[in-house]
């Protein structure tokens, strides 16, 4: 009987922790982009938006890997054979503690920003007061920049 209730209670302990796990939820890990021109690439995300380096497993001196969040990071790959136009609806965003103090920085680098709906250097203001622009790396990949709180 002792045996059984072991037995027993080692299953459920089984179960819970087999179920716990499968309802685990997925969190963000990275996204890649992939570029004609890594020196280019990681020159901009380097300077144009801050991003700092980290180190990337492969050493093949085609990756260049940037955090982006506490767990979150940036891989940026070369090899494409052409750079392609990306549709502003799919991009990457940031939040700046200062969007003015981050649009000097851009204008100082020469670097084009905009709306959502392509109007040079203009502001949008989301429906929720975020202010926000849209700029595009030198690949074409759009990225949003605002000043979300959260």
């Amino acid at each position: 009987m002792n045996r059984l209730l072991k037995i027993t209670g080692f299953l459920i302990f089984l179960s819970l922790s087999l179920e716990s796990r499968a309802q685990s939820k997925p969190q963000f890990n990275h996204l890649t982009v992939y570029v004609t021109d890594l020196e280019r690439a990681t020159e901009f995300y380097k300077y144009a938006m801050l991003l700092d380096t980290i180190p990337e497993p492969f050493h093949d001196h085609r990756h260049t890997w940037f955090r982006i969040g506490a767990h979150s990071q940036l891989h940026v790959v070369g090899g494409a054979r052409e750079d392609i136009p990306h549709d502003v609806n799919v991009h990457l965003a940031f939040t700046v503690e200062s969007l003015p103090d981050f649009i000097k920085h851009l204008e100082k680098l020469g670097i084009k920003y905009g709306n959502f709906g392509g109007e040079v250097n203009k502001i949008a203001l989301r429906p929720d007061q975020v202010q926000q622009i849209y700029l595009q790396d030198p690949d074409g990949y759009w990225i949003e920049v605002n000043n979300d709180r959260f």
